[in-house]
């Protein structure tokens, strides 16, 4: 599986912010995808993850602020992440991730680390400013 991620940039704090990532010719059917983000001199943390029946989780620290989707058309499938009331410390790389066989419940963003996933895409950076 190519993901390709699209929609970083430099975005005034307060601001919102929308990252995807495009996954052709995609034809898993239970699977998971997920964020990563990785803060300058930190390690990488899986923030916001999504199944394939639409079960979503997040990380506490981004609950209310951060918000998972997906859509999908033919052999397409598309991650979106919406990035509301961005902060200084949402300056990030965030990477989209896949990972085949995968449910959701709660807690499993908490809980999963960003080995678990096999497919990642190129990382697409979001840098906030004051």
């Amino acid at each position: 599986v190519q993901l390709v991620e699209s929609g970083g940039g430099s975005v005034q704090s307060g601001g919102s912010l929308k990252i995807s990532c495009a996954a052709s010719q995609f034809t898993y059917r239970r699977y998971c995808w997920g964020w990563i983000r990785q803060v300058p001199g930190k390690e990488r943390e899986v923030v916001a993850i999504i199944d394939s029946s639409g079960r979503t989780d997040y990380v506490d620290s981004v609950k209310g602020r951060f918000t998972i989707s997906q859509d999908s058309a033919k052999n397409t499938q598309t991650l979106h992440l919406v990035i509301n009331n961005l902060k200084d410390e949402d300056t990030a790389m965030f990477y989209c991730a896949f990972e085949d066989r995968c449910s959701v419940v709660d807690g499993t963003a908490s809980r999963s680390s960003p080995t678990a996933f096999s497919y990642w895409g190129q990382g697409t950076q979001v840098t906030v400013s004051s």
